[in-house]
């Protein structure tokens, strides 16, 4: 059974961090030195993806350093009893088993005499089920039409990770002949949120699934409240287009106000929680449940990986080790994360949410002060926007942001245009991989304003193109990297306390029960 210590109290960590400043980038990834390197420090992943970490500032002396740290800290036997159903949620007592929804095989997790395992997947398969008669027109509104549009309702990990994959594989599935409904996401509780995509819809045909795992989500039932009247005002029925993705003991499972609802658990986080029916109702109908299931087993297959304690050989330890080095011995306080992909546009506001939601934490898993930094704050938009963007500060700015670039050989339409003796996809190319040296080599030059220092460190995962096995695979990594890390500070990523006080304080100012500064602004704001 695998120990739990906080970082500053490893033997390990102490010799890593012996080794601050060991490696100089601008040196390191100069001439052939710089392709040497490119060609040793790569990583294969699942689904055809190589993680590759040659523009970071580690050698072997630091990878064995890390490879150290993560056998003291006993990161895979602490994934493993994760991924067996141990209480690895301490401040809610609760398992963690989003794996479980990913269809791989192994011993069963029985809780309260339920197969956790066969409970996700049936879930699945009920939501293949009924996606199959809406795309048959088994199931239609009560003129008889097709449904054509599903919107989600829901907030936090009931959107950001939905909407991501769904934008990911988007114009994919169109360009493959699956693209079966339009999806749509209504999140804020600003109604100006949820007006727009109704009048963006014919409603009629159109199909929401309100997603909440308590059933009691403010922002959730106020925007399925606000859809249930117009559904009225256009002379629907609600339950004839309203599903429901929750728990089987929330509110929203009691009763018949749903034409269909499909069921999660407490021990799957809503951050992680693409895998389970709050991912697989809405990209099951948009896309197909064989789509989905092909997410899934690029996930499944990156989490296998994840299980090899070589940390050379496990791309999502490692990548998250070298996090934790940026981090606690480099003195890194943030992480940019660059898709040159528009497809994964929202990929990074997902990665917002799962790792700053997970590791924002202070105190360790009892509950204990750690002194040390934790989660990095982590932003990103996609290339090469961002260049026109945000990247005068990644290059030439006092701080010193370590980045996560994510890029593809090919595009998903397979429209593309030569301009200049060049095509857009091969320009895209071209700009990842000269960022990538230009922030680790930089540049010099007499005039200081003009002056890179370089130094800028750097990791790639390279794709041949986003498809669903890929993007179950980068999702995957992601996921398990953030929870190795989670691991390494000690602390419980599986809990989120700090989101619930604005949630009471606004609950009070919606019942005037205010006063001094919150009543004042309270006022202000004419509430």
């Amino acid at each position: 059974m695998a120990t739990w210590k906080n970082l500053d109290t490893l033997a390990s960590f102490d010799k890593l961090a012996e080794l601050k400043g060991r490696v100089n980038i601008v040196e390191a990834m100069s001439g052939e030195n710089g392709a040497k390197r490119v060609a040793e420090y790569n990583t294969p992943m699942a689904a055809g993806l190589n993680y590759n970490y040659a523009a970071k500032e580690v050698d072997d002396t630091v990878l064995d350093a890390l490879a150290d740290l993560a056998e003291e800290q006993q990161l895979v036997e602490k994934y493993e009893e994760l991924y067996n159903g141990a209480i690895i949620n301490t401040g809610e007592g609760r398992r963690v088993l989003h794996h479980l929804a990913r269809r791989q095989q192994g011993d069963p997790v029985i809780v309260d005499g339920v197969d956790k395992r066969k409970f996700y997947v049936s879930q699945q398969e009920k939501a293949a089920e009924f996606a199959k008669k809406v795309h048959a027109g088994e199931i239609t509104n009560a003129a008889g039409e097709k449904f054509t549009t599903v919107v989600q309702i829901g907030i936090g990990g009931s959107d950001l990770g939905p909407r991501a994959l769904y934008i990911a594989l988007e114009n994919w599935a169109k360009a493959n002949d699956t693209f079966k409904m339009e999806a749509k996401f209504i999140s804020n509780v600003d109604p100006d949120d949820a007006a727009a995509v109704l009048n963006s819809i014919d409603v009629s045909r159109s199909l929401f699934i309100v997603v909440s795992k308590s059933g009691t989500t403010l922002e959730t039932l106020t925007n399925e409240a606000f859809v249930k009247d117009a559904l009225v005002k256009a002379g629907l029925d609600p339950k004839n287009h309203m599903l429901a993705a929750t728990s089987e003991t929330s509110p929203l499972a009691q009763g018949d106000d749903y034409l269909e609802s499909f069921f999660m658990d407490d021990f799957i986080g809503g951050r992680y929680s693409s895998s389970s029916v709050v991912g697989g109702v809405v990209l099951s109908l948009a896309f197909g449940p064989d789509v989905y299931a092909r997410i899934l087993n690029g996930a499944a297959d990156e989490d296998e990986l994840a299980k090899n304690k070589d940390i050379r050989k496990n791309p999502d330890m490692l990548d998250a080790l070298i996090g934790v080095y940026e981090r606690n011995v480099q003195g890194y306080p943030t992480t940019a994360v660059l898709p040159y992909s528009q497809a994964l546009n929202r990929f990074p506001a997902h990665l917002q949410q799962c790792d700053m939601e997970s590791n924002g934490k202070s105190v360790n898993r009892d509950g204990e002060p750690v002194n040390y930094v934790t989660g990095p704050i982590i932003f990103g938009e996609p290339g090469t926007n961002g260049q026109h963007s945000f990247y005068q500060l990644l290059h030439q700015g006092t701080d010193i942001v370590p980045l996560q670039f994510v890029g593809y050989r090919k595009n998903q339409l397979g429209v593309d245009v030569e301009i200049q003796g060049t095509t857009s996809q091969q320009k895209l190319c071209a700009n990842v991989a000269a960022q990538i040296i230009a922030f680790a080599c930089g540049k010099d030059d007499e005039n200081p304003n003009k002056r890179f220092a370089g130094g800028r460190p750097s990791s790639i995962i390279i794709g041949d193109q986003v498809t669903p096995e890929s993007l179950g695979a980068l999702l995957a990594h992601f996921e398990n990297k953030i929870m190795f890390q989670g691991f390494l500070w000690n602390v419980n990523s599986f809990d989120q306390e700090g989101v619930q006080l604005g949630k009471v304080l606004a609950t009070r100012v919606l019942a005037h029960d205010t006063d001094g500064a919150l009543k004042a602004f309270s006022d202000l704001l004419d509430i």
